[in-house]
């Protein structure tokens, strides 16, 4: 018998859903401070994941929900980048 294969599962930060990270954009803040969209989902750093929907962008935007997570001031232009990522999905 051949296994099934697991998708791995990610929570959003804004939504709380667990969704196959494939669902998801992930935003990484390196150890060098440095914030930014990992398309890959593969790069070294602590990871955030949201919801590839405007909605879900423009929330993150409005609650600052990334520089909560990341404990440093996140620049507006990423969430102009994320919504950008997201619409030209």
């Amino acid at each position: 018998m051949a296994k099934n294969k697991t998708t791995p599962l990610r929570k959003c930060v804004v939504t709380k859903e667990m969704k196959p990270k494939k669902e998801l954009i992930r935003v990484v803040k390196n150890k060098e401070g440095d914030i930014f969209i990992d398309e890959t989902g593969k790069q070294n750093g602590r990871g955030a994941y949201l919801t590839k929907e405007s909605s879900v962008i423009k929330k993150a935007r409005d609650k600052d929900i990334l520089s909560q997570q990341f404990k440093t001031k996140v620049d507006s232009s990423l969430y102009q980048d994320l919504l950008e990522y997201v619409e030209g999905v």
